[in-house]
């Protein structure tokens, strides 16, 4: 053994290594032998491209990064196309894996740092966790065809959408598992996945697809639903058009200026309208809505209907106009029959203003874009606007990668059409783009059967995927359940919060560890401490995030700035919750 060991590290012969000497040797000689030779349990299709080692660099343990490709191939449009992943391997190893959610478009490998969320500013890997993320299987860079939608060109290949919508997950957790094996002598006693967004959507598939890899999966703002999100934004972008040409709002190619639709003082109209409304629900005005769920489109109305303008706009009132396209927005996409597309979307004070100065997680961000900007930049327009014809139409539409040709195709979407080109099939495409991408699905049954445990926190004020479809969701879970979906399965809405972070709430919270708790210790988590974060109008300030269908209540007494001063509270009940 020993002789091997010396000859693993003076030949680079490590590749063919027991794993018993790989374990024993220096973790670096161990780096180097990742990307010479043959692994056991990896894929024929399956390759290291680079191990590198680092030492230790605060906040950094020392560790090896590995960087791979999987299933290289060329497309059916031609494209080249392949699953990049990245791995770090701490030499300080808490026998614990991270799988680190992607977003967007994916397209993109990753840090695989292990991105917490919760606006956390610690990673996984300081911790001592082996994390992994990846690319879904194309590549933003080369996958690029500006007159097919340009990063989302890859939608024209059946293969490579299915990778974007669950495959790649699979094929990446068994890459990386079996790099652990080698590494480090032996599997990891837990594992984990998270992410947001369409990192949502990835955990929420890996508990359909994958049940038996993860023992705990976050899958915050999941966009399980996203081709129908997609209509949504299609929806939301014709309503502001239209209130953009009424008032003669056009950009320098003489199209449809969303941006300028609203003010950042329109929406704090707005946002005030619906504190005015809303905000006392929880036994304190705090400008925070913590009665989620109890702020309806019938309280908010008549406060919406007193900031209407008796005459010319001024910066006090909106126009009808404005209010009618708002009211159109928060209402949901519906087809020409009036049925929900869909779903609709909370009320709450994140709505409004410009919080985080612009950050793309924000509201005006998605929906209008940024305030003063001369051409429409939206990402409702600019990242939707591309994902709906060339991902989740069947056939694809081509469409280029430019605000004005992505404006023009919005302008032009028959809702009708495009539900339909969701769900329809093809002979190059023998599974919608609704049945590749959902992962709704009420039976997790299988990911319960292993043990698995998953948290869901989401902004009240997400302007991407309603929080209202991720609760019809946990509804028919729980439903399917008989009412003990919490057993396995916990949602934590954040009052204030847009799109994965920011917005004027207690945004900064560690759900990693209630999840790991609840995975490791059995605790199951009934409440989740979180912060409001520099950049909020009360920095410091403590609230709880509430277990759903449990919302916050001020006692009534206490620190209004404290969590300690409120209590979880379950519906039609004055008391905490269990």
């Amino acid at each position: 053994m020993r002789r091997w060991m010396i000859a693993c590290s003076v030949l680079g012969l490590c590749g063919a290594m027991p794993a018993l000497a790989q374990k024993e040797a220096p973790p670096q000689a161990r780096c180097s032998a990742l990307a010479s030779g043959a692994i056991a349990g990896l894929a024929k299709d399956a390759a290291v491209d680079s191990a590198v080692v680092h030492p230790a660099a605060a906040p950094l343990p020392a560790h090896c990064e590995v960087i791979g490709h999987i299933a290289r191939r060329t497309g059916s449009d031609g494209q080249s196309y392949e699953i990049r992943y990245h791995l770090r391997l701490p030499f300080d190893w808490n026998r614990r894996f991270f799988f680190q959610g992607g977003g967007g478009g994916d397209g993109v490998l990753g840090d695989a740092l292990g991105n917490l969320q919760g606006e956390q500013s610690e990673v996984a890997l300081s911790r001592g966790f082996a994390v992994v993320s990846q690319d879904s299987g194309h590549d933003n860079n080369r996958n690029d065809r500006p007159e097919r939608g340009g990063p989302t060109s890859f939608g024209w290949d059946y293969t490579a959408r299915r990778n974007y919508a669950f495959a790649s997950l699979g094929r990446v957790t068994a890459t990386a598992k079996a790099l652990l094996a080698t590494f480090y002598g032996g599997p990891p006693q837990y594992s984990y996945f998270v992410g947001c967004s369409k990192g949502g959507q990835e955990g929420m598939a890996m508990a359909e697809h994958f049940p038996d890899d993860f023992d705990g999966i976050m899958a915050n703002a999941p966009g399980f639903s996203l081709p129908r999100a997609a209509l949504a934004q299609v929806w939301d972008s014709k309503a502001f058009m239209r209130l953009a040409k009424d008032d003669r709002r056009f950009d320098a190619n003489g199209l449809p200026l969303l941006n300028a639709t609203f003010s950042n003082a329109d929406l704090g109209l707005i946002s005030g309208a619906v504190l005015r409304a809303c905000d006392a629900l929880d036994g304190a005005r705090d400008g925070i809505v913590g009665a989620v769920g109890a702020c309806t489109t019938q309280r908010v109305r008549p406060e919406l209907a007193r900031l209407t303008c008796n005459g010319a706009k001024n910066a006090s009132c909106l126009s009808g106009g404005q209010i009618q396209a708002f009211a159109q927005v928060m209402g949901g996409p519906k087809n020409s029959q009036g049925h929900a597309i869909y779903t609709d979307w909370m009320w709450d004070a994140g709505i409004g203003g410009d919080w985080g100065g612009g950050s793309f997680t924000g509201w005006r961000a998605w929906k209008i874009g940024t305030a003063g900007a001369a051409l429409n930049d939206g990402r409702n327009v600019l990242l939707g606007g591309t994902a709906l014809p060339t991902m989740f139409q069947s056939p694809p539409v081509a469409v280029a990668n430019t605000p004005a040709a992505l404006i023009t195709y919005a302008q032009g979407v028959n809702m009708d059409a495009a539900q339909a080109g969701i769900y329809r099939t093809t002979s190059d495409f023998p599974v919608s783009a609704w049945d590749l991408m959902a992962a709704r699905s009420a039976d997790r049954s299988a990911f319960q059967r292993h043990g698995g445990r998953m948290i869901v926190a989401q902004g009240v004020a997400d302007p991407v995927f309603s929080l209202n479809d991720t609760l019809d969701w946990w509804r028919a879970l729980d439903k399917a359940d008989h009412g003990h979906a919490a057993d396995f399965t916990r949602i934590f809405p954040v009052p204030g919060m847009n799109h994965c972070r920011g917005g004027p709430g207690t945004t900064s919270f560690d759900a990693f560890t209630a999840l790991q708790n609840w995975v490791e210790k059995g605790q199951a988590p009934r409440t989740i401490l979180a912060t409001a974060p520099k950049g909020t109008p009360w920095p410091g300030r403590t609230r709880p995030l509430c277990a759903w269908p449990a919302t916050a209540r001020y006692d009534g007494h206490g620190d209004i700035e404290s969590a300690a001063s409120f209590s979880c509270v379950a519906p039609n009940s004055k008391g905490p919750s269990s």
